[in-house]
């Protein structure tokens, strides 16, 4: 029996690559393909603890080997509000930190509660003495640890406090309106129209801010808006007496009457309470709000022990997304002013074309009027929510020693600016639709000069305990190539609350009775024992994409910053980025940042660079060729520099986004010509004519491959090296069922100085070895990619000797018709899986002949011997009972298929013996291939570890572990729990079908030959 550890997977833990690793080893490790770096060390060990001095800020072997603990993958950690104990919280950190990740963000979330009276709010609420005391314990073990804590802003979101009622200046407020129909001629008598929604509980006070009368125009109504004529909107309000209104219509059609009204929104965090008492979401567009966000940490929870730890950790605070619900209009007391002084007219006679009812638009003018109105009023509210929401956190998160990240979105605001004012920007994988919403906020980021961009990550509906690190890979690896550095995964629940059920405490799970979101991730997990692995994967990712800068293509430039809305980039979303083109969105807001500069034809010379900005209709507003004219006026300037630009659209007859003042069309037109009559500036009516343009202003992508593929790409440059980080992923902007395997020539770019050659990095082992087949034209490098769905890569192009080979420029591979070339301590080698005669081509040289005269085919284990530890619940939430069951195998079969192992969920070990002929010697190999394998494995050959298994292609090469003889092969799988709990809690689990989990294979060991050219 296990108490908050269940058992781990026996496996022997690797060996760590030492961070002085020399250059004569790196060298063997080439030439034998053994791994250099692997799992972490056992609980307790300081290896990674400290990896962040000894890892080195420069490239080389140690420094993408072992990543240290600032870039690898984090988990939303959360927690019952305060109902937690110190030392489990201690206890979790050192299971977080074991695992192989760098850091927490603790955020009170328990949705899956029915009963919150179990939680105690009064006396262990959030923000509470126990909440304190268990951020305390967090901090100081993280601090030892080398972890970094990030706190949310306040429990669960959006963002409250406890202490703002509903009625306070500082609370979250929302415009309510009425209205009363009132025909030709009629007087109307009676009260002001009351709101046709009644305040929320709480709200005790509502202040009438206007009173309109607007003619009914037919002409102008849609299926769910009433048309109205903006030139007869008239103002009632002065005479409105003792909140009742006289009123006569004019005889010339049905009028209406509107009253809007103001009072609080009365909104919580979700799945409160939370705190004692209650919290309310604030006012994201006022100071007071922010203010009372800020204010109510200072008073009641930074406390001298927590204000030290924080900075000490190096933590942020964190904001989720901006999911503010009202019935009404958002509003904040300051907007109306804010709006005369950023536009110049009054807000309140375009109030009608604003209000909301339920998220739906009520009344409009016509389309163009109305389209300009609420562009002019969401750049306002953009505005506030930037400026005093926004700027003031993160400046109060600096004075604290700390950093802002945030997801900025989730309101119609200008997402792209407010990336680019954030220390972090974070998307995630769950609410964005498509990687151009990730392409947003990373546009933000780079032209801000910031590095991370975070993603909350693995969160899947109806999915809890089922959820595979395959399905996770494939999720993330889009998203990297999209911008994304940074993993938050979702989540690691706190270990229990009262009434919990094993295996614990789940934020998400159940949801309204069934499987909830995401995932619980922990020692409560058979695959726990693994996932040093998957976070040694995943850090060094990220190691890659947070070195030096971000490089793109095109800037696509965004009227409406808006993002998580699914709206991609005319021609570049659907066909360029399939042929290797890379993209970002900048706003209006990012062309006033310093990095606006243009010095050889790039924006942003010293950032992402790109080669050319694209401008577009606004796709927010069916695809209208619109710009401000300050707008314009910065891409005439930009322009004249020499950067290039394509325009799609009539932007010959382009109009202002908001409403114009006098004569601005005009002087919006009169800068657009003297663009368009510049030379590298290109006007093209269709978005099939996008590449053709781009090609005839000599504009070409970093990445280029012969024809469309599922291949998506990132690139990063350093002084060092440039690196590309490639995966086949599917393009979710074009909605394909599946992805298929990829296998054709890439040809990169080095835009770096000095001589380069390519490596190939990979980041399940942590090896960096020299790529030793190729083909250079110049500053062009042409590569194979191969790669099964969902599988990345990393090419790195820099000097010879940057990971330590001592290869230096001996002559590489051009050609080969054997199946692979590398290189080793004696030069150039090929491998083979076949007899017969190889032809290889190599850079200087005549052609070299290399002839094999016999290998070792293909061997499928006859049968395995299969010993599981099969979990089940124990005596409490937390105890996890483990019974050993031992099953021989002729074929391998899923264990659903097994009867014996139904219904199980665990660790299973599958032993086979292969016998290999006395011939075998140092010059033979094999590769080990998994098949079908689920969910997370690992090999062991002859007592010894093999590297770590890529989950997306379970290929694992075992030469160095072989002998003549017979060999013992071990493979590890573990599962998740859900067919256990199928039948363990039937009645949350019960509807889920019972899903194929073990080894199904088919597994062959695949012996080569590997043979030194010449």
């Amino acid at each position: 029996m296990h108490e908050h550890t269940p058992p781990r997977p026996a496996m022997p833990r690797r060996r760590i690559l030492a961070a002085g690793l020399g250059t004569g080893v790196a060298a063997a490790v080439a030439a034998t393909g053994a791994p250099t770096a692997s799992a972490l060390p056992a609980a307790g060990a300081a290896s990674l603890d400290t990896a962040a001095a000894t890892a080195g800020a420069a490239p080389g072997a140690a420094w993408f080997a072992e990543p240290p603990r600032s870039v690898r993958p984090r988990f939303r950690w959360w927690w019952p509000d305060g109902l937690v104990d110190p030392d489990e919280i201690a206890r979790e950190i050192d299971q977080i930190a074991d695992a192989g990740f760098g850091g927490v963000e603790i955020a009170a979330v328990h949705h899956s509660l029915s009963d919150k009276s179990v939680l105690d709010t009064a006396h262990r609420g959030w923000g509470s003495r126990s909440w304190r005391d268990g951020v305390e314990a967090a901090l100081r073990r993280a601090v030892r640890r080398g972890l970094t804590v990030d706190l949310t802003l306040g429990p669960s979101w959006p963002t409250a406090v406890p202490g703002v009622t509903p009625d306070d200046e500082a609370a979250v407020q929302e415009l309510a309106h009425g209205r009363v129909s009132v025909a030709a001629g009629t007087t109307y008598q009676g009260p002001v129209p009351a709101p046709v929604h009644a305040p929320a509980a709480g709200v005790t006070r509502q202040t009438l801010l206007a009173v309109q009368a607007a003619r009914v125009d037919p002409a102008n109504s849609t299926r769910k808006e009433t048309g109205l004529d903006l030139a007869t909107v008239q103002d009632l309000t002065a005479m409105v007496t003792g909140g009742a209104l006289t009123w006569t219509a004019p005889g010339d059609g049905d009028w209406v009457l509107i009253s809007y009204w103001r009072r609080g929104s009365a909104q919580q965090p979700e799945s409160g309470p939370h705190s004692a008492p209650a919290a309310y979401v604030v006012d994201h567009f006022s100071p007071a709000g922010t203010a009372a966000v800020t204010e109510y940490w200072e008073r009641n929870l930074l406390t001298p022990a927590i204000r030290k730890l924080l900075k000490a950790s190096g933590g942020a605070f964190f904001e989720d997304s901006v999911e503010l619900e009202t019935d009404g209009l958002v509003w904040t007391p300051k907007l109306p002013e804010a709006f005369a002084r950023d536009h110049g007219r009054p807000l309140l006679p375009y109030l009608p074309a604003l209000i909301l009812d339920n998220s739906n638009q009520v009344f409009a003018f016509g389309a163009q009027e109305t389209r300009q109105i609420r562009h002019d009023f969401w750049e306002t509210v953009s505005h506030l929510f930037n400026r005093h929401h926004v700027t003031a956190l993160r400046d109060w998160a600096h004075s604290l020693g700390m950093e802002l990240r945030a997801q900025p979105y989730g309101l119609q605001t200008d997402a792209i600016a407010t990336a680019a004012i954030l220390d972090v920007a974070e998307g995630e994988s769950l609410g964005f639709k498509n990687l151009d919403d990730y392409r947003c906020l990373a546009g933000g980021r780079d032209m801000a000069g910031h590095t991370v961009l975070s993603c909350e990550a693995g969160a899947y509906n109806g999915s809890a305990y089922s959820t595979t690190w395959d399905r996770f890979l494939r999720t993330m690896g889009g998203a990297y190539a999209a911008g994304v550095n940074q993993t938050v995964v979702h989540g690691f629940s706190y270990a229990t609350v009262p009434g919990a059920a094993w295996p614990g405490f789940a934020a998400f799970s159940p949801y309204n009775g069934a499987p909830g979101y995401g995932e619980s991730w922990g020692p409560r997990q058979p695959t726990w024992g693994h996932l040093p692995d998957v976070a040694g994967y995943l850090g060094r990712v990220h190691r890659v994409l947070q070195a030096g800068t971000a490089r793109a293509d095109v800037a696509v430039f965004r009227q409406t910053g808006y993002t998580a809305t699914g709206i991609g980039a005319s021609w570049f979303t659907s066909t360029g980025v399939p042929l290797g083109w890379t993209h970002q969105f900048l706003s209006g807001p990012l062309l006033d940042l310093p990095s606006a500069t243009v010095r050889g034809g790039r924006l942003a010379p010293e950032g992402p660079a790109y080669k050319a900005l694209f401008v577009e209709g606004d796709f927010f507003y069916s695809s209208t060729p619109t710009l401000a004219l300050a707008d314009a006026r910065r891409l005439l300037a930009l322009a004249e520099r020499g950067l290039p630009v394509v325009l799609l659209g009539a932007f010959d007859q382009a109009l202002t986004p908001g409403v114009p003042a006098d004569d601005e069309t005009d002087r919006l037109r009169a800068v657009l010509a003297r663009l368009l009559a510049l030379p590298h500036v290109t006007l093209v009516a269709d978005k099939t004519a996008v590449g053709d343009a781009l090609a005839g202003l000599g504009v070409t992508p970093d990445v280029r491959h012969a024809a469309s593929s599922t291949l998506l790409n990132a690139h990063r440059a350093t002084d060092d090296a440039d690196f590309y980080y490639l995966v086949n992923g599917k393009h979710a902007e074009t909605v394909k069922p599946a992805v298929a395997a990829i296998d054709h020539d890439v040809t990169l770019r080095r835009t770096g100085r000095g001589t380069a050659v390519p490596y190939l990095l990979d980041a399940w082992t942590g090896e960096a070895v020299r790529l030793a087949r190729y083909t250079q034209d110049g500053d062009a490098f042409t590569v194979r990619v191969t790669l099964r769905p969902g599988e990345s890569m990393i090419v790195a192009l820099g000097r010879p000797g940057l990971f330590g080979d001592r290869h230096g420029n001996r002559p590489y591979v051009l050609a080969t018709d054997a199946d692979e070339a590398l290189f080793t301590d004696r030069g150039p080698a090929v491998r083979t899986t076949r007899a017969g005669t190889f032809t290889t081509r190599l850079s200087r040289g005549r052609p070299v002949t290399t002839k094999v005269r016999e290998v070792p085919g293909p061997i499928t284990p006859a049968s395995w011997r299969l010993e599981v530890e099969d979990w089940l619940p124990g005596t409490s939430a937390t105890r996890t009972e483990t019974v050993r069951r031992t099953v021989d195998l002729d074929t391998l079969l899923p264990w659903s298929q097994i009867p014996q192992l139904a219904d199980s969920a665990g660790v299973g070990r599958y032993r086979t013996t292969v016998a290999l002929p006395a011939g075998w010697d140092a010059s033979h190999g094999a590769r080990l291939e998994l098949g079908q394998v689920s969910d997370t494995a690992r090999v062991t050959v002859n007592g010894t570890p093999a590297p770590p298994v890529d989950r997306l292609n379970p290929v694992v090469d075992i030469g160095p572990y072989l002998a003549p003889g017979r060999n013992v092969i071990e493979i590890e799988v573990a599962t998740p729990l859900v067919n256990r709990l199928r039948v363990a809690r039937p009645e949350v689990f019960g509807s889920t079908a019972r899903q194929d989990h073990g080894l199904v294979g088919p597994v062959r060991l695949v012996p080569y030959v590997q043979t030194v050219v010449g």
